[in-house]
């Protein structure tokens, strides 16, 4: 049995969101095909995902210097922990699916301070005399990200950044079987919005019967 973790960066309900609706759909389908494995859910805005702050670099340092973690104080030992579980969650997945709206180009701030949680030396990645190293290669991502207008072609295709950075990231930590479904143009071409929705879901549940079923590409 598989574990796929769902990440999700949107304040909205499923049925006010592009990507959480297309997104819902190919878990739906991921389900049909798998329905052995576990599937864990982690809204990013209804969890504590703390920021690298103050408190997490004095607690790392003191742990590196030594210290016992009671000798933290209390921030440093919540926020610390806290990381620790985020990153061991990541780590105990098989498949993961990050659905984002794009918000200026990128995708929402919750997501960025996630993503930190994840990187970590040691965990995910590890340094070596040629340059770090990815520990991750035996994993494989979905990446869903609704956009207003159209950036997958044409002159605003380099404008979009938070595609390209999550793929830089999972590159990074050694997952390099990764696929990406955009849902674009619903705010260019508002009369197309809900065409353009149903061949997003058509295209995530033709996806989901792949990734529940191929092995990782390496």
């Amino acid at each position: 049995m598989g574990k796929l973790l769902y990440i999700t960066a949107n304040p909205k309900a499923d049925e006010q969101s592009f990507s959480l609706s297309v997104a819902r759909a190919f878990l739906e389908a991921y389900r049909k095909e798998q329905p052995g494995d576990e599937i864990v859910e982690l809204d990013l805005y209804q969890t504590n995902i703390p920021y690298i702050d103050t408190d997490v670099f004095s607690g790392w340092g003191k742990l590196q210097q030594g210290k016992a973690f009671d000798e933290l104080s209390g921030d440093e030992q919540s926020k610390v922990a806290r990381i620790n579980e985020l990153t061991d969650q990541f780590i105990a997945a098989d498949r993961y699916v990050f659905v984002t709206p794009m918000w200026n180009f990128s995708y929402p701030p919750r997501m960025k301070a996630y993503i930190d949680t994840i990187c970590i030396a040691g965990k995910t990645f590890r340094y070596t005399a040629n340059g770090p190293v990815g520990l991750l290669n035996d994993k494989k991502a979905i990446h869903i990200q609704a956009r207003g207008g159209i950036y997958s072609e044409g002159p605003a295709k380099d404008l979009e950044c938070g595609d390209k950075h999550l793929r830089a990231i999972f590159q990074f930590i050694g997952i390099k079987d990764v696929e990406s479904i955009f849902v674009e143009g619903m705010a260019a071409m508002p009369d197309q919005a809900q065409s353009i929705k149903e061949k997003a879901i058509a295209r995530a549940q033709e996806v989901a019967r792949s990734f529940a079923k191929d092995p990782v590409r390496v």
